[in-house]
């Protein structure tokens, strides 16, 4: 528990101010937000204050000895004194606008002082972007997505593989009814902690999303990312397929692909087999619109791949042609063989060396998972809890003096004005969201730079810290995510040693 301060009792409760609503709390009891609490006419932040710690390994794998006093020079501390990260998981909220931010912690990297600004930001402009990786149409562009029967969002522009969610948003917080806002709030705050969230949208499917886990789409788990769309993956198996078939069909919603008609196939001397394909020619061998989008083969709504095939050429195709129909993640497949009258028959069985090429289809397909990016704008509370001119913090972010970080994972700042990061929260310690009843999220947000620049910037240097200070109130440790780069790394702002 981080204690806040002492402060006016009112009957017997205190005014917490950490958001706008404003809560009086009685004694042993906590405010709306569950966040923080009154204990003993002491108003403290509930969470635990959240630290990031490493060792020699960091990510389970063996890190080069550095120096563990402000030395360049090793010290020869075999085991490596801990590097410290203070997250604003658990730090607290300021508010009103004025005060500094809960924690500004000062620490030495490599010889050069740092400081850190951490505070949990009230995020009413923040929301979702969520990746889902399928073929399987979800439902058409733009439209509602539903928890408990209120829009949360909306359908977006699909990208390579995968479905695309913009979720949350100021308008579904605060522009609706109350209870849309409560429900946005709380389906955000659970995607955003990891938790998994049923969602229905209109005139499309049910799903079940967990950030990093695969997606459920009207009850059927789904396994795999498609390879590519049909003809990239005519391209990638051609030669594979050249020696045993005659024909291959790649059935997919965006482009279906055709060998002998494929760039990939002429060059491998495939011969026209004289197939029709239902749909809008593109370029050879690629068509658009074979079928409407849906949940069957290779995101269209066919059970059976002949209904997109018209009749052979009778002056091309012949008897015992060999044709494999496949989808794009090789989920479903079926071999065929033109009989005397020219119409594909399907084999029970696929030979072995067809089955073959099927199955490296689905090895070289990824596993499917959907990922859930935390998006928000940082205000006035935010800016100017970090320095007395706001617009100065902004412009040093964007001249990458200052990085902006989320629980100690990477943010990627948009470009434009103002502040807007973006970022994984697989990458971000457990339960790194909270909520407050405006309704609106509370997200944890640090800035890292130079001492010289954070004084230069107008920071509220009289509130800077040791990170010594901040470590004697921290209740939780965690390690750093793999892959994750280290908060205070050369690399990641301009460093000025």
């Amino acid at each position: 528990m981080v204690k806040l301060g002492t402060e006016s009792a009112v009957n017997g409760k205190i005014r917490c101010d950490a958001c706008p609503v404003m809560c009086y709390i009685a004694d042993g009891k906590s405010g709306a937000c569950d966040r923080y609490a009154n204990m003993g006419g002491d108003l403290i932040r509930v969470d635990p204050l959240t630290i990031i710690e490493a060792t020699i390994s960091e990510g389970g794998k063996v890190v080069p000895f550095l120096p563990a006093t402000d030395s360049d020079e090793w010290d020869g501390d075999l085991v490596q004194a801990k590097r410290s990260f203070v997250t604003a998981v658990g730090a607290g909220t300021t508010y009103p606008d004025y005060k500094p931010a809960p924690f500004i912690v000062s620490q030495k990297e490599r010889g050069v002082d740092m400081v850190t600004v951490v505070t949990e930001g009230i995020f009413s402009y923040c929301g979702a972007k969520v990746k889902i990786d399928t073929d399987r149409f979800l439902g058409p562009e733009s439209s509602p997505v539903r928890v408990d029967g209120e829009q949360i969002g909306h359908v977006t522009t699909g990208e390579y593989g995968s479905q695309m969610l913009s979720l949350g948003g100021v308008h579904h917080l605060t522009g609706g009814s109350k209870k849309e806002g409560r429900v946005t709030c709380d389906a955000l705050m659970r995607l955003c902690n990891g938790e998994a969230v049923e969602m229905v949208i209109d005139g499309g499917a049910q799903l079940t999303v967990k950030a990093g886990a695969a997606p459920v789409i009207n009850g059927v788990e789904e396994k795999r990312m498609r390879v590519g769309c049909g003809s990239a993956t005519i391209g990638m198996f051609a030669k594979q397929w050249a020696p045993f078939l005659d024909e291959v069909v790649v059935v997919d919603d965006h482009i279906t692909g055709v060998l002998s008609e494929h760039q990939a196939g002429k060059l491998l001397d495939v011969k026209p087999t004289g197939i029709k394909i239902k749909g809008r020619r593109s370029t050879p061998g690629r068509y658009f619109q074979v079928a409407e989008p849906g949940t069957g083969w290779g995101g269209t709504n066919i059970t059976d791949p002949l209904d997109i095939i018209g009749d052979f050429d009778p002056k091309v195709a012949y008897p015992g042609l060999r044709m494999l129909m496949v989808s794009t993640t090789g989920e479903q497949s079926g071999y065929y063989v033109l009989d005397e009258t020219l119409r594909p028959v399907l084999q029970t069985d696929l030979p072995a060396a067809v089955r073959e090429t099927v199955e490296l289809v689905e090895d070289n397909c990824e596993p499917a998972v959907a990922t859930v990016l935390f998006m928000g704008g940082a205000g006035g509370s935010l800016r100017a809890g970090v320095t007395r001119n706001p617009v100065q913090l902004t412009r040093s972010v964007k001249d990458a003096i200052t990085y902006v970080s989320c629980g100690g994972a990477p943010a990627y700042v948009w470009p434009g004005g103002g502040i807007t990061v973006m970022a994984d929260v697989t990458q971000m310690p457990a339960n790194s969201f909270g909520y407050v009843p405006t309704p609106a999220l509370v997200a944890p947000i640090e800035f890292t730079m130079r001492l010289d620049d954070y004084r230069a910037l107008g920071g509220h240097m009289e509130a800077v810290v040791p990170i010594e200070d901040a470590l004697k109130v921290a209740e939780r440790k965690v390690d750093p995510r793999e892959h994750a780069p280290w908060p205070t790394e050369k690399q990641n702002f301009k460093w000025r040693a």
